[in-house]
């Protein structure tokens, strides 16, 4: 997943992910603390220590076993969707915010939710039409951004940034989709060159470039 994030946006980090992930809940409660057992199947980590930022992505057990079970990035189908969003969130943010420190660049949390929102239906997208020689999958943008919900403990403030994530990257979303992919003349590499500008945007920008 950290691969296909790379190469759909020309953006290699240092950082291998797979030697952050850890999937033990005790661990992560060693870490955050009580909260841990508010926390879904994914949560990436940060401890500031002496040493600088430690770093470490949580991935919930079964959703590991399901998607070795189920590998998308051979076969992406409706049995594997949420846990391959599960995960690319997680993937996601790690690779970002590892983008980001290389760049000594600043990272909201609006803007993480955003790029993650993005990342998720790009690389879904991406990984659909390879799969299915170029057939456009009509039903996952409302798979992705119709069909959400959100954990019952979410405090007000994280809900309310996790639905302006999902409103705008929605919306950004399907303008590249009617304006890139689903025009007469089919523009992936346009596709892709927009992507990649929207990803190096920062927060203010990228707030911007998807709209209200």
């Amino acid at each position: 997943m950290q691969l296909l994030l790379e190469r759909l946006y020309d953006a290699p980090v240092e950082h291998d992910v797979e030697r952050f992930v850890f999937s033990d809940r005790k661990r992560l409660t060693a870490v955050v603390g009580a909260d841990a057992e508010h926390m879904g199947d994914e949560q990436v980590v940060l401890v500031h220590d002496e040493d600088g930022v430690r770093v470490g992505l949580f991935l919930e057990p079964d959703v590991l076993e399901r998607l070795a079970r189920k590998d998308p990035m051979q076969a992406l189908e409706d049995g594997n969707l949420h846990d391959y969003c599960t995960a690319l969130e997680g993937v996601s943010h790690f690779h970002y915010l590892m983008w980001s420190l290389a760049r000594r660049r600043s990272v909201s949390l609006l803007e993480l939710e955003l790029q993650a929102e993005v990342d998720k239906y790009a690389s879904a997208l991406a990984l659909l039409l390879q799969q299915r020689g170029g057939a456009f999958p009509q039903a996952l943008h409302g798979r992705l951004f119709d069909s959400v919900s959100f954990l019952p403990q979410t405090d007000l403030e994280a809900r309310r940034r996790y639905e302006e994530a999902n409103r705008r990257a929605a919306r950004y979303c399907r303008a590249l989709d009617e304006r890139y992919l689903r025009s007469r003349k089919s523009r992936p590499e346009a596709w892709v060159a927009e992507l990649r500008r929207f990803f190096r945007c920062g927060h203010q920008e990228k707030v911007r470039v998807a709209g209200a």
